[in-house]
């Protein structure tokens, strides 16, 4: 089978010498000393770093305050307080779970996560027209992706380039364990590619677009701009569109990978319908563990007028 290209420069890392690349040599071996922590241990240190983070982040701690406070107004201000607290930690965590995506053996990383509906992704690969696995951005994300290759043996991921050349490449490097391609989240042609020749793709669409195929879509009941590009890349494909999810348990034992069946009758002929589809399945998943999701970013910035600036200092 042939393999399709989408990066293909060199993943090594004996180039980043220069003075500006020496913060990002201290996190990778901060990282690498992470990853030799026993499980539980690792945890309690991202944690605790995640608290300190949130110290020196107080931009993303304001966005990720009004995300919570739109997305959730069922909530009293302390319970949301309280929510805001456990989403910083989780954030912490996610440095730790990063370490264990790329460097555990899966063998030790499948010990501590619990995988459902594999079987959905191995009955739509056999009908031959490629898998979209639609997810979002949690921060369990590096363990919940990094379980793949033990059952997928044809796996492509999008990804985001990183402004930070050492940073890109360490991503890729991760990721490639198990995604033996990693397309630029703007280039279709490779992701179409890899449908037709009857891979799984990642595809995480969640994130605000403000590209041509998005439209004005409710999330948490609130207007945001929503890629619906998920609908056409199926119509066009003819791949299969299963949900895919994943989350840390409340007790912190372990992870749990959730893939549903592939959607029936999916794609329709409105994308927009379609996408609330995919929308109603990502905010059930959030809501099972809604500190987890990733409220740092602006889900809600762009959005036309006379819709407010709902980031807007009030």
């Amino acid at each position: 089978m042939s393999t399709p290209s989408a990066v293909t420069d060199d993943l090594s890392l004996a180039r980043f010498w220069a003075p500006r690349y020496w913060p990002t040599w201290a996190v990778l071996l901060a990282m690498h000393v992470t990853a030799r922590l026993p499980f539980r241990w690792a945890l309690a240190f991202g944690r605790g770093f995640g608290r300190v983070l949130r110290r020196a982040k107080r931009r993303e701690d304001r966005t990720a305050a009004r995300n919570l406070e739109i997305c959730f107004p069922e909530l009293t201000a302390a319970e949301r307080a309280a929510l805001l607290d456990r989403h910083f930690e989780a954030v912490g965590m996610s440095f730790a779970e990063m370490a264990m995506g790329w460097f555990w053996p899966i063998e030790r990383l499948l010990e501590h996560v619990e995988i459902s509906g594999a079987e959905h992704v191995e009955r739509a690969l056999a009908a031959g027209k490629g898998v979209l696995m639609v997810g979002g951005h949690f921060t369990t994300l590096e363990v919940g992706v990094a379980v793949i290759e033990s059952f997928v043996p044809n796996c492509a991921t999008m990804y985001r380039p990183q402004r930070n050349a050492m940073m890109d490449v360490m991503i890729r490097r991760g990721r490639s364990r198990f995604a033996r391609t990693q397309i630029p989240r703007d280039n279709v042609r490779a992701l179409l590619r890899s449908l037709r020749d009857n891979w799984a793709v990642m595809y995480m669409p969640d994130q605000t677009y403000l590209g041509k195929q998005s439209q004005l879509l409710p999330f948490f009941g609130e207007p945001a701009l929503t890629n619906t590009a998920t609908s056409r890349l199926a119509a066009v494909s003819g791949a299969a569109v299963l949900p895919y999810f994943f989350r840390r348990l409340p007790d912190d034992s372990g992870y749990r990978v959730e893939i549903g069946e592939p959607l029936a009758d999916f794609p329709s002929a409105d994308p927009a319908a379609d996408t609330l589809r995919l929308v109603a399945t990502l905010e059930a998943a959030i809501r099972k563990a809604p500190e987890q999701y990733l409220w740092l970013y602006k889900k809600f910035k762009g959005r036309p007028p006379p819709l407010p600036d709902a980031y807007q200092p009030r």
